[in-house]
């Protein structure tokens, strides 16, 4: 227990791996390989800088004495300038070429991109393997057939891997501008205080080109493809809400999903996992809630309605820069990436432990399925010698005394029955019954799945295989 106020996201739904990444150990960190990069650089372009001063930094890069930065930024309310000085009371000899010719942003820009980037990478890694689970229990279901709904009222079968192919899509498209974004995500770069390099001009005597050298050596060394162009001085605040917007269509996939899984769960066709001593209600000892499936409705709410943050934040951002973006920003970005983290956790939670009831999914086509066999019936009166006009306007009167039986009196659905009995139809129950096979009216759902699966899915997990074998756990 404690005394303060602690997130959820720390205690009951981020993983410690994402909330590692957002930690303020890896940001400094961050920071002193930031500065590691900018000294080697400038180094490499002629700066009177040693190998001595090079290694000394080196040697401290991961012993941070936060204590001394602690105290430091009490003193000068500046945290980079806190952290140069606690560096440099580690670094005696490199002291006076921490940071040299940097602005603030130069370790605070460059490292939330850094950061979004492994964050997005991690994100990529969880969502490529609920492809994969998702993948699999569609292939297992794609010839099981099922009632499928359009506006929640009974339509035309399709089967349980069908409706779970349309889960997939989503998230593919969702998992291709991942891919993207990351392939798009620069650095800041050296920029300078209002983004025009004036520092470093002074710094490299106006020599332009070994200022762009500076941009990509320190890109290279950080893992990056390159730098942004130009800037003001931050990088232009719109990065922030692309990253959120991705991380959106993620949840809102999701969300999607668990509104389906809760449906199907009151059908109690198909289930999320519930655990031999897990309760569901604190009254009703019977009750099976759909926690987990809640929870990520619940948490991808809040990614959805996040999204806004950073829209604002770049709009209004002024010039070269304002300072209004820093508490929303440290607070917008990082819980969004620990509620999509929480999401994908519970989401491959989930479909790995899928429960289908192929009876009671069965039990429910086939109370249905007469009506939609109206058509096939009618074909087979006809071939039978029947009237068209005069057995459609039967099969439509019979179709309204079934459904009255079924809705007013709670009866089962006799439509057959009534059609047998009817002699215009020239069909005896054991022949209309034949014709109730549900596999009949799915259409081409089974070959849709395995042409979907074929070319977009398995191409996708095979060139990313690198990614897959990780299970989820709950905390709760």
């Amino acid at each position: 227990m404690t005394d303060r106020y602690q997130s959820p996201f720390s205690e009951r739904y981020a993983s410690a791996q994402m909330q590692y990444i957002f930690s303020a150990d890896m940001k400094f960190r961050t920071w002193r390989k930031l500065w590691i990069a900018l000294a080697e650089a400038e180094q490499e372009l002629g700066i009177p800088i040693t190998d001595e001063q090079i290694a000394e930094l080196k040697e401290h890069a991961t012993d941070i004495n936060y204590e001394v930065a602690k105290e430091r930024e009490k003193l000068v309310r500046h945290d980079v300038m806190s952290h140069v000085y606690a560096y440099g009371v580690q670094c005696p000899k490199a002291k006076g070429i921490i940071h040299l010719g940097a602005t603030s942003c130069y370790v605070g820009d460059n490292t939330d991109i850094i950061v979004m980037t492994e964050a997005l990478r991690l994100v990529q890694k969880k969502l490529i393997n609920v492809i994969a689970k998702l993948a699999d229990f569609a292939d297992q279901y794609k010839d099981l057939p099922t009632l499928a709904f359009t506006h929640f009222q009974p339509a035309q079968p399709t089967t349980v891997g069908k409706r779970a192919s349309l889960w997939l899509q989503d998230l593919v498209m969702d998992y291709q501008d991942l891919e993207y974004l990351i392939s798009t995500m620069k650095l800041l770069g050296s920029k300078g205080t209002t983004g025009t390099q004036a520092s470093f001009m002074e710094l490299f005597d106006r020599d332009e080109e070994k200022i762009k050298k500076l941009e990509q050596i320190i890109a290279d060394k950080m893992g990056f493809a390159g730098c942004f162009a130009v800037s003001g001085q931050t990088y232009t605040r719109k990065v922030d809400s692309r990253v959120l917007n991705v991380l959106s269509g993620i949840a809102l996939s999701a969300h999607k999903f668990s509104n389906d899984i809760r449906l199907l769960q009151h059908l109690k066709e198909v289930e999320e996992p519930f655990e031999k001593n897990q309760i569901g209600s604190s009254a009703m000892a019977y009750k099976r809630n759909p926690m987990r499936s809640e929870r990520i409705a619940s948490l991808a709410n809040y990614v959805i309605s996040d999204t806004l943050n950073p829209m604002l934040t770049a709009a209004t951002q002024w010039f070269e820069r304002t300072l209004d973006d820093s508490a929303n920003k440290r607070i917008s970005m990082t819980e969004g990436f620990l509620a999509v983290d929480g999401i994908l956790d519970l989401y491959m939670n989930v479909v790995d432990g899928l429960v289908v009831y192929p009876k009671v999914i069965e039990k429910r086509l086939r109370s249905e399925l007469p009506f939609m066999a109206t058509e096939n019936i009618m074909m087979d009166a006809v071939k039978a010698g029947g009237d068209r006009q005069e057995l459609h306007e039967k099969i439509r009167t019979l179709s309204m005394e079934a459904g009255k039986n079924v809705k007013a009196l709670g009866l089962d659905n006799n439509l057959l029955e009534l059609i047998a009995a009817d002699e215009s139809f020239n069909l005896s129950l054991e022949e209309l019954e034949q014709s109730m096979d549900p596999a009949k009216y799915v259409g081409r759902a089974p070959s849709q799945v395995t042409e979907f699966l074929n070319q977009e899915v398995r191409p996708l997990l095979e060139a990313h295989k690198e990614l897959l074998g990780l299970s989820a756990e709950i905390n709760v």
